[in-house]
Protein backbone atom coordinates (compact mmCIF):
# COMPACT_ATOMS: atom_id res chain seq x y z
CA UNK A 1 0.00 0.00 0.00
CA UNK A 2 0.81 3.29 -0.65
CA UNK A 3 -1.56 6.35 -0.79
CA UNK A 4 -1.41 10.24 -0.32
CA UNK A 5 -2.69 11.84 2.74
CA UNK A 6 -6.39 12.52 2.35
CA UNK A 7 -8.32 14.87 4.01
CA UNK A 8 -11.65 14.38 6.07
CA UNK A 9 -14.40 16.11 5.81
CA UNK A 10 -13.32 18.34 9.41
CA UNK A 11 -11.90 16.19 11.81
CA UNK A 12 -12.48 12.90 13.58
CA UNK A 13 -11.41 12.72 17.14
CA UNK A 14 -9.17 9.51 17.49
CA UNK A 15 -6.02 8.22 19.27
CA UNK A 16 -2.67 9.88 17.69
CA UNK A 17 -0.86 6.69 15.57
CA UNK A 18 2.53 8.66 17.07
CA UNK A 19 4.12 7.41 20.03
CA UNK A 20 4.17 10.46 22.82
CA UNK A 21 7.93 11.52 23.03
CA UNK A 22 9.54 13.46 25.22
CA UNK A 23 7.75 16.50 26.57
CA UNK A 24 5.49 17.08 23.29
CA UNK A 25 1.95 16.39 24.69
CA UNK A 26 -1.35 16.50 22.85
CA UNK A 27 -4.89 17.67 24.60
CA UNK A 28 -8.21 17.36 23.44
CA UNK A 29 -11.24 19.31 25.02
CA UNK A 30 -12.77 16.23 27.61
CA UNK A 31 -16.30 16.84 25.65
CA UNK A 32 -15.13 15.57 22.20
CA UNK A 33 -14.02 12.27 23.75
CA UNK A 34 -11.39 10.58 26.00
CA UNK A 35 -7.90 8.56 24.50
CA UNK A 36 -4.67 7.51 25.80
CA UNK A 37 -2.86 10.09 23.85
CA UNK A 38 -5.21 12.00 21.55
CA UNK A 39 -4.30 12.73 17.82
CA UNK A 40 -3.54 16.53 17.49
CA UNK A 41 -5.64 18.53 14.37
CA UNK A 42 -3.15 18.25 11.92
CA UNK A 43 -3.70 14.18 12.40
CA UNK A 44 -7.42 14.47 13.17
CA UNK A 45 -8.06 16.42 9.88
CA UNK A 46 -6.38 13.73 8.25
CA UNK A 47 -7.83 10.29 7.29
CA UNK A 48 -5.70 7.37 8.36
CA UNK A 49 -2.35 6.44 6.71
CA UNK A 50 -0.44 3.87 6.12
CA UNK A 51 2.00 2.47 8.59
CA UNK A 52 5.91 1.20 7.27
CA UNK A 53 7.32 -1.40 8.94
CA UNK A 54 10.25 -1.48 11.29
CA UNK A 55 13.60 -2.43 10.64
CA UNK A 56 14.21 -6.20 11.58
CA UNK A 57 17.61 -7.23 9.65
CA UNK A 58 21.22 -5.57 8.63
CA UNK A 59 20.63 -3.66 4.89
CA UNK A 60 22.53 -1.65 2.80
CA UNK A 61 22.28 1.45 0.64
CA UNK A 62 23.92 4.25 -0.69
CA UNK A 63 22.69 6.43 1.44
CA UNK A 64 20.51 6.75 4.87
CA UNK A 65 18.77 9.64 6.53
CA UNK A 66 17.97 9.61 9.77
CA UNK A 67 14.85 11.63 11.10
CA UNK A 68 11.46 11.44 9.19
CA UNK A 69 10.70 15.03 9.23
CA UNK A 70 10.45 17.81 6.38
CA UNK A 71 14.00 17.43 5.97
CA UNK A 72 14.75 14.15 6.16
CA UNK A 73 11.78 13.39 3.63
CA UNK A 74 12.73 16.25 1.36
CA UNK A 75 16.30 14.89 1.28
CA UNK A 76 15.16 11.17 0.52
CA UNK A 77 12.69 12.01 -2.46
CA UNK A 78 14.88 14.33 -3.92
CA UNK A 79 18.17 11.13 -3.88
CA UNK A 80 15.82 8.85 -5.23
CA UNK A 81 14.66 11.45 -8.19
CA UNK A 82 17.90 11.32 -8.78
CA UNK A 83 18.20 7.34 -8.81
CA UNK A 84 19.94 7.63 -5.36
CA UNK A 85 19.12 4.08 -3.65
CA UNK A 86 18.12 5.52 -0.44
CA UNK A 87 16.66 4.35 3.12
CA UNK A 88 14.70 6.93 5.53
CA UNK A 89 14.10 5.72 9.21
CA UNK A 90 11.72 7.34 11.70
CA UNK A 91 12.33 6.51 15.37
CA UNK A 92 8.81 7.54 15.91
CA UNK A 93 6.15 7.85 12.75
CA UNK A 94 6.44 10.21 9.70
CA UNK A 95 5.86 13.50 10.89
CA UNK A 96 5.33 12.64 14.63
CA UNK A 97 8.11 15.69 15.73
CA UNK A 98 8.27 18.88 14.95
CA UNK A 99 7.54 19.17 11.02
CA UNK A 100 4.06 17.93 11.65
CA UNK A 101 3.18 19.72 14.86
CA UNK A 102 3.81 23.57 13.59
CA UNK A 103 2.13 26.28 12.86
CA UNK A 104 1.95 25.70 9.12
CA UNK A 105 2.97 29.26 8.30
CA UNK A 106 5.32 29.55 4.94
CA UNK A 107 7.28 32.35 5.29
CA UNK A 108 10.44 33.72 3.72
CA UNK A 109 13.90 33.34 5.37
CA UNK A 110 16.53 31.33 7.03
CA UNK A 111 14.98 30.93 10.22
CA UNK A 112 15.28 34.14 11.70
CA UNK A 113 17.81 35.49 9.02
CA UNK A 114 15.77 37.52 6.58
CA UNK A 115 16.67 40.23 3.99
CA UNK A 116 18.34 42.27 5.65
CA UNK A 117 20.11 40.44 7.81
CA UNK A 118 21.41 38.41 4.66
CA UNK A 119 22.70 41.75 3.25
CA UNK A 120 24.26 42.49 6.33
CA UNK A 121 26.68 39.05 6.84
CA UNK A 122 27.23 38.73 2.92
CA UNK A 123 27.93 40.26 -0.63
CA UNK A 124 24.85 41.49 -2.58
CA UNK A 125 25.55 38.64 -5.12
CA UNK A 126 25.56 36.11 -2.46
CA UNK A 127 22.51 37.66 -0.41
CA UNK A 128 20.38 37.88 -3.08
CA UNK A 129 20.78 34.60 -3.86
CA UNK A 130 20.08 32.93 -0.39
CA UNK A 131 17.44 35.39 -0.17
CA UNK A 132 16.03 33.58 -3.22
CA UNK A 133 17.08 30.10 -2.38
CA UNK A 134 15.28 30.69 1.49
CA UNK A 135 12.20 32.92 -0.53
CA UNK A 136 11.23 32.11 -4.34
CA UNK A 137 12.92 29.14 -4.74
CA UNK A 138 11.60 27.63 -1.37
CA UNK A 139 8.06 28.26 -1.90
CA UNK A 140 7.80 27.56 -5.62
CA UNK A 141 9.17 23.80 -5.02
CA UNK A 142 6.57 23.01 -2.53
CA UNK A 143 4.68 23.83 -5.34
CA UNK A 144 5.63 22.07 -7.96
CA UNK A 145 6.06 18.81 -5.09
CA UNK A 146 2.47 19.24 -5.07
CA UNK A 147 1.89 19.37 -8.75
CA UNK A 148 4.42 16.58 -9.61
CA UNK A 149 2.66 13.89 -7.17
CA UNK A 150 -1.06 15.34 -7.29
CA UNK A 151 -0.66 16.07 -3.79
CA UNK A 152 -3.71 18.29 -2.01
CA UNK A 153 -1.64 20.35 0.90
CA UNK A 154 -4.25 23.40 1.61
CA UNK A 155 -1.32 25.42 0.28
CA UNK A 156 -2.68 29.12 0.72
CA UNK A 157 -1.19 32.42 -0.32
CA UNK A 158 -0.19 35.12 1.14
CA UNK A 159 0.22 36.17 4.84
CA UNK A 160 0.15 38.94 6.64
CA UNK A 161 2.56 40.57 9.65
CA UNK A 162 0.64 42.77 11.85
CA UNK A 163 2.07 45.87 13.77
CA UNK A 164 1.38 45.68 17.21
CA UNK A 165 3.12 49.00 17.60
CA UNK A 166 3.34 52.21 15.09
CA UNK A 167 7.14 52.06 15.44
CA UNK A 168 7.10 48.58 14.08
CA UNK A 169 6.28 49.51 10.68
CA UNK A 170 9.30 51.26 10.48
CA UNK A 171 11.16 47.66 10.48
CA UNK A 172 8.43 46.25 8.58
CA UNK A 173 8.96 48.56 5.98
CA UNK A 174 13.02 48.37 6.21
CA UNK A 175 12.55 44.62 5.38
CA UNK A 176 10.42 45.04 2.35
CA UNK A 177 13.16 47.45 1.26
CA UNK A 178 15.43 45.03 1.94
CA UNK A 179 13.81 42.18 0.11
CA UNK A 180 12.84 44.76 -3.10
CA UNK A 181 16.78 45.52 -3.08
CA UNK A 182 17.49 41.51 -3.66
CA UNK A 183 15.33 41.33 -6.24
CA UNK A 184 12.03 40.00 -4.66
CA UNK A 185 8.95 41.85 -4.89
CA UNK A 186 5.70 40.19 -3.54
CA UNK A 187 5.19 43.15 0.12
CA UNK A 188 3.16 45.58 0.43
CA UNK A 189 3.07 48.47 3.70
CA UNK A 190 -0.18 48.69 4.96
CA UNK A 191 -1.55 51.41 7.59
CA UNK A 192 -3.96 50.83 10.20
CA UNK A 193 -7.25 50.90 8.20
CA UNK A 194 -6.01 48.81 5.02
CA UNK A 195 -5.28 46.53 7.66
CA UNK A 196 -8.32 46.33 9.44
CA UNK A 197 -10.13 45.54 5.99
CA UNK A 198 -7.60 42.30 6.20
CA UNK A 199 -8.00 41.66 9.95
CA UNK A 200 -10.76 42.51 11.92
CA UNK A 201 -9.09 42.98 15.27
CA UNK A 202 -8.50 46.94 16.71
CA UNK A 203 -5.17 45.69 18.13
CA UNK A 204 -2.56 46.61 15.32
CA UNK A 205 -1.27 49.54 13.31
CA UNK A 206 -1.30 48.51 10.28
CA UNK A 207 1.29 45.65 8.75
CA UNK A 208 3.18 44.09 5.93
CA UNK A 209 1.46 41.96 3.35
CA UNK A 210 3.73 39.37 1.65
CA UNK A 211 1.57 37.63 -1.25
CA UNK A 212 4.86 35.01 -1.35
CA UNK A 213 4.71 33.14 1.43
CA UNK A 214 1.08 31.60 2.71
CA UNK A 215 0.35 28.42 4.85
CA UNK A 216 -0.30 24.88 4.67
CA UNK A 217 -0.98 21.71 6.28
CA UNK A 218 2.63 20.63 7.58
CA UNK A 219 1.83 17.37 8.40
CA UNK A 220 0.14 16.80 4.92
CA UNK A 221 2.99 18.18 3.75
CA UNK A 222 5.42 15.84 5.45
CA UNK A 223 3.25 12.97 4.50
CA UNK A 224 3.45 13.95 0.51
CA UNK A 225 6.41 14.24 0.77
CA UNK A 226 7.32 10.42 2.03
CA UNK A 227 4.56 9.36 -0.63
CA UNK A 228 6.78 10.84 -3.24
CA UNK A 229 9.76 9.37 -1.82
CA UNK A 230 8.14 5.38 -2.21
CA UNK A 231 6.75 6.55 -5.17
CA UNK A 232 10.29 6.46 -6.56
CA UNK A 233 10.98 3.08 -5.08
CA UNK A 234 12.52 4.64 -1.27
CA UNK A 235 12.34 2.43 1.55
CA UNK A 236 11.01 3.89 4.64
CA UNK A 237 11.25 2.28 8.11
CA UNK A 238 9.15 3.15 11.36
CA UNK A 239 9.71 2.77 14.53
CA UNK A 240 13.27 2.37 13.81
CA UNK A 241 15.60 4.71 16.67
CA UNK A 242 19.56 5.08 15.34
CA UNK A 243 21.81 4.71 18.62
CA UNK A 244 24.99 5.46 16.51
CA UNK A 245 26.18 6.31 13.67
CA UNK A 246 29.88 5.20 12.78
CA UNK A 247 32.06 5.74 9.75
CA UNK A 248 34.23 2.79 8.90
CA UNK A 249 36.56 2.36 6.33
CA UNK A 250 34.03 1.05 3.40
CA UNK A 251 30.79 3.16 4.96
CA UNK A 252 28.79 4.44 7.39
CA UNK A 253 27.51 2.26 9.89
CA UNK A 254 23.82 3.15 11.48
CA UNK A 255 23.51 1.03 14.57
CA UNK A 256 19.44 0.91 14.82
CA UNK A 257 16.89 -1.08 17.20
CA UNK A 258 16.39 -3.30 14.82
CA UNK A 259 19.55 -4.06 12.72
CA UNK A 260 22.04 -2.31 11.16
CA UNK A 261 22.17 -0.05 7.89
CA UNK A 262 25.30 0.05 6.09
CA UNK A 263 25.88 3.57 3.74
CA UNK A 264 28.08 2.71 1.16
CA UNK A 265 28.64 6.31 0.31
CA UNK A 266 26.39 8.78 2.65
CA UNK A 267 24.24 9.74 5.56
CA UNK A 268 21.71 12.77 6.33
CA UNK A 269 20.75 13.28 9.88
CA UNK A 270 17.77 15.06 10.30
CA UNK A 271 16.54 15.70 13.58
CA UNK A 272 17.23 18.60 14.55
CA UNK A 273 18.01 19.73 18.17
CA UNK A 274 19.28 15.44 18.83
CA UNK A 275 21.82 15.68 16.30
CA UNK A 276 24.66 16.18 19.01
CA UNK A 277 23.82 13.28 19.93
CA UNK A 278 24.49 11.24 16.95
CA UNK A 279 27.45 13.33 15.92
CA UNK A 280 30.45 13.06 18.61
CA UNK A 281 32.08 16.08 16.39
CA UNK A 282 28.77 17.89 15.56
CA UNK A 283 29.28 21.19 17.99
CA UNK A 284 26.67 22.70 20.15
CA UNK A 285 25.09 25.22 18.41
CA UNK A 286 21.41 24.85 19.47
CA UNK A 287 19.54 25.27 22.51
CA UNK A 288 15.99 23.45 22.50
CA UNK A 289 12.88 25.38 23.25
CA UNK A 290 9.39 24.47 23.25
CA UNK A 291 6.06 26.16 21.27
CA UNK A 292 2.42 25.59 21.60
CA UNK A 293 -0.36 25.30 19.45
CA UNK A 294 -4.21 25.58 19.48
CA UNK A 295 -7.43 24.65 17.12
CA UNK A 296 -10.95 25.98 18.06
CA UNK A 297 -13.85 24.09 18.31
CA UNK A 298 -15.97 25.64 15.05
CA UNK A 299 -16.60 29.32 15.69
CA UNK A 300 -19.94 31.45 16.22
CA UNK A 301 -18.97 33.75 13.97
CA UNK A 302 -18.23 32.91 10.32
CA UNK A 303 -14.36 33.37 10.16
CA UNK A 304 -14.92 35.68 7.29
CA UNK A 305 -16.08 38.02 9.86
CA UNK A 306 -12.73 38.38 11.48
CA UNK A 307 -10.80 37.05 8.48
CA UNK A 308 -12.24 38.35 5.45
CA UNK A 309 -8.98 37.42 2.91
CA UNK A 310 -8.74 34.23 4.81
CA UNK A 311 -4.96 35.21 4.96
CA UNK A 312 -2.87 33.64 7.86
CA UNK A 313 -1.49 36.00 10.23
CA UNK A 314 1.20 36.60 12.66
CA UNK A 315 2.22 40.03 14.82
CA UNK A 316 5.41 41.81 16.27
CA UNK A 317 5.19 41.43 19.79
CA UNK A 318 8.32 39.80 21.37
CA UNK A 319 6.15 37.01 22.20
CA UNK A 320 3.99 36.49 18.59
CA UNK A 321 0.93 35.66 18.11
CA UNK A 322 0.08 33.60 14.70
CA UNK A 323 -2.93 31.97 13.35
CA UNK A 324 -4.80 31.50 10.21
CA UNK A 325 -8.51 29.72 9.66
CA UNK A 326 -9.15 25.79 8.96
CA UNK A 327 -11.54 23.67 8.27
CA UNK A 328 -15.27 24.02 9.30
CA UNK A 329 -15.09 27.56 10.51
CA UNK A 330 -11.71 26.91 13.32
CA UNK A 331 -9.54 29.33 13.95
CA UNK A 332 -5.63 27.61 14.59
CA UNK A 333 -3.94 29.74 17.01
CA UNK A 334 0.10 29.94 18.21
CA UNK A 335 2.49 31.68 20.35
CA UNK A 336 4.96 31.67 22.96
CA UNK A 337 8.26 29.69 22.74
CA UNK A 338 9.60 28.51 26.58
CA UNK A 339 12.61 27.25 28.04
CA UNK A 340 10.38 24.49 30.27
CA UNK A 341 7.38 22.92 28.67
CA UNK A 342 4.41 24.12 30.21
CA UNK A 343 1.54 22.05 30.83
CA UNK A 344 -1.66 21.20 28.59
CA UNK A 345 -4.00 23.45 31.45
CA UNK A 346 -1.70 26.46 31.23
CA UNK A 347 -1.43 26.45 27.53
CA UNK A 348 -5.01 26.21 27.27
CA UNK A 349 -5.62 29.03 29.20
CA UNK A 350 -2.68 31.19 27.74
CA UNK A 351 -3.87 30.60 24.23
CA UNK A 352 -8.08 31.07 24.92
CA UNK A 353 -6.63 34.39 26.99
CA UNK A 354 -4.59 35.87 24.11
CA UNK A 355 -7.99 34.68 21.16
CA UNK A 356 -9.71 36.80 23.19
CA UNK A 357 -7.65 39.72 23.21
CA UNK A 358 -7.00 39.52 19.66
CA UNK A 359 -10.45 39.12 19.07
CA UNK A 360 -12.82 40.37 21.51
CA UNK A 361 -16.15 39.83 19.28
CA UNK A 362 -15.72 36.00 19.98
CA UNK A 363 -17.54 35.59 23.12
CA UNK A 364 -18.04 32.00 23.18
CA UNK A 365 -14.77 30.71 22.31
CA UNK A 366 -13.74 26.94 23.31
CA UNK A 367 -10.73 25.08 22.09
CA UNK A 368 -11.12 21.07 20.47
CA UNK A 369 -7.20 20.70 20.17
CA UNK A 370 -4.43 22.28 21.98
CA UNK A 371 -0.34 20.88 22.00
CA UNK A 372 3.00 21.55 22.24
CA UNK A 373 6.08 21.10 19.84
CA UNK A 374 10.17 21.27 20.57
CA UNK A 375 12.03 23.07 18.20
CA UNK A 376 15.51 24.95 18.85
CA UNK A 377 17.38 28.30 18.00
CA UNK A 378 20.92 29.37 17.23
CA UNK A 379 22.72 32.47 18.92
CA UNK A 380 22.88 34.33 15.26
CA UNK A 381 19.24 33.29 14.14
CA UNK A 382 20.20 31.45 10.97
CA UNK A 383 19.89 27.28 10.50
CA UNK A 384 23.19 25.73 11.09
CA UNK A 385 23.65 23.38 7.89
CA UNK A 386 27.03 21.40 8.51
CA UNK A 387 28.50 18.74 5.94
CA UNK A 388 31.56 16.56 7.45
CA UNK A 389 34.79 16.66 5.83
CA UNK A 390 35.73 12.53 6.01
CA UNK A 391 35.39 9.83 3.02
CA UNK A 392 31.79 9.53 3.37
CA UNK A 393 29.62 12.87 4.23
CA UNK A 394 27.67 13.49 6.69
CA UNK A 395 25.06 16.13 6.57
CA UNK A 396 23.26 17.76 9.50
CA UNK A 397 20.95 20.43 9.93
CA UNK A 398 19.56 22.85 12.60
CA UNK A 399 18.11 25.49 14.60
CA UNK A 400 15.02 26.14 12.85
CA UNK A 401 14.15 28.84 15.73
CA UNK A 402 10.30 28.27 14.78
CA UNK A 403 10.81 29.55 11.09
CA UNK A 404 11.40 27.08 8.51
CA UNK A 405 8.38 25.15 6.76
CA UNK A 406 9.62 26.13 3.34
CA UNK A 407 13.20 26.38 3.47
CA UNK A 408 13.56 22.72 5.14
CA UNK A 409 12.16 21.30 2.04
CA UNK A 410 14.62 23.55 -0.47
CA UNK A 411 17.60 22.47 2.20
CA UNK A 412 16.52 18.82 1.58
CA UNK A 413 16.52 19.20 -2.54
CA UNK A 414 19.95 21.40 -1.58
CA UNK A 415 21.53 18.19 0.06
CA UNK A 416 20.61 15.93 -2.32
CA UNK A 417 22.39 17.94 -5.59
CA UNK A 418 25.18 18.41 -3.32
CA UNK A 419 25.85 14.99 -3.22
CA UNK A 420 24.77 14.37 -6.61
CA UNK A 421 27.23 17.38 -7.50
CA UNK A 422 24.58 18.97 -9.11
CA UNK A 423 24.77 22.42 -7.18
CA UNK A 424 26.82 23.86 -4.50
CA UNK A 425 23.52 25.88 -2.39
CA UNK A 426 24.32 23.61 0.61
CA UNK A 427 28.17 25.15 0.39
CA UNK A 428 26.08 28.45 0.73
CA UNK A 429 24.61 27.41 3.42
CA UNK A 430 27.53 26.04 5.79
CA UNK A 431 29.19 29.14 4.47
CA UNK A 432 27.55 30.72 7.82
CA UNK A 433 29.91 30.59 11.39
CA UNK A 434 27.92 29.39 13.97
CA UNK A 435 28.88 29.81 17.89
CA UNK A 436 28.74 27.74 20.46
CA UNK A 437 26.38 27.55 23.12
CA UNK A 438 28.36 26.31 26.46
CA UNK A 439 26.08 24.17 28.48
CA UNK A 440 23.37 25.73 26.41
CA UNK A 441 20.90 22.12 26.87
CA UNK A 442 21.53 22.03 30.24
CA UNK A 443 20.71 25.53 31.00
CA UNK A 444 18.05 26.30 28.55
CA UNK A 445 14.75 26.54 31.00
CA UNK A 446 16.76 29.55 33.02
CA UNK A 447 18.90 30.88 29.78
CA UNK A 448 15.92 31.66 27.65
CA UNK A 449 13.73 33.14 30.84
CA UNK A 450 16.45 35.53 31.54
CA UNK A 451 16.50 36.54 27.46
CA UNK A 452 12.91 36.81 27.59
CA UNK A 453 13.06 39.79 30.19
CA UNK A 454 15.76 41.68 29.22
CA UNK A 455 14.34 41.96 25.93
CA UNK A 456 11.31 42.47 27.91
CA UNK A 457 12.94 45.32 29.91
CA UNK A 458 14.58 46.60 26.38
CA UNK A 459 10.82 46.87 24.80
CA UNK A 460 9.56 48.81 27.93
CA UNK A 461 12.73 51.31 27.15
CA UNK A 462 12.18 51.72 23.54
CA UNK A 463 8.75 50.20 22.43
CA UNK A 464 8.86 51.01 19.01
CA UNK A 465 11.87 48.47 18.45
CA UNK A 466 10.84 45.42 16.63
CA UNK A 467 12.43 41.95 18.44
CA UNK A 468 10.37 38.77 17.85
CA UNK A 469 10.51 35.83 19.88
Amino acid sequence: MNTKPKFVDDVEYKNSVNVQSGKEWNWLNPARGSFDFPANYYESSLDAWQAFDALNADIECDVVVIGGGLLGASTALHLAEQGVDTVLVEKNRIGSAASGRNGGQLTPGLARWEAGEMIEHFSYEEAKRLWHFTSTEAMSLIDQIAQNYDLELQRKHQHITAAVHPGHLVGLTEGADARKYLGEDHTQIMGKHELFEHVKSENYYGGLLDTLGGHIHPLALNRGLAYGFSQQGGKIYEQTEVLSVDEREDGIYVTTTGGVIKARKSAVIGVHHASFKLLQSHNQTTIPFYTYVCTTAPLELDLSEILPSDAPVYDTQFQIDYYRGVSKNRLLFGGEGTGSCWTPEKTHDYLLGRIKHVFPQLTQVELDFVWSGTTDLTMNGAADSRKSDGKYPIYAVQGWSGHGVAQTVRIGKAIADDFCGNADDFKMLTSIQHQDILFGRALAPMVIPMAKTAYGLGAMVNPGKMVSF
